[in-house]
């Protein structure tokens, strides 16, 4: 049920939209190319396992499990509220 001015189904489209973003920006950040036998940060080896599961990686778990939790995403506000549109 849509309100207002929206069509229906809008708030679908919304979400739709925001994880198609999230899919986008992920694959984005995957490794591509020729992969690396010792981290690129630490210089330990990385597991055959994991060069085999993460083609291109290019860091051992724990440098990599470091890198994301440094990460921020910045949201998309696609509410459109009048809070946003003033700043």
């Amino acid at each position: 049920m849509a309100s207002g001015w929206a069509p229906d189904g809008a708030v679908q489209d919304q979400i739709d939209d925001t994880v198609a973003d999230a899919v986008m920006i992920a694959r984005a950040r995957l490794p591509a190319g020729e992969g690396q036998t010792c981290c690129a940060e630490c210089g330990e080896q990385i597991p055959e396992g994991r060069r085999r599961a993460v083609p291109g990686v290019r860091t051992c778990v724990e440098c990599q499990s470091a890198r994301d939790a440094r990460q921020v995403t910045p949201g998309i506000n696609r509410r459109g509220s009048k809070d946003s549109q003033l700043r």
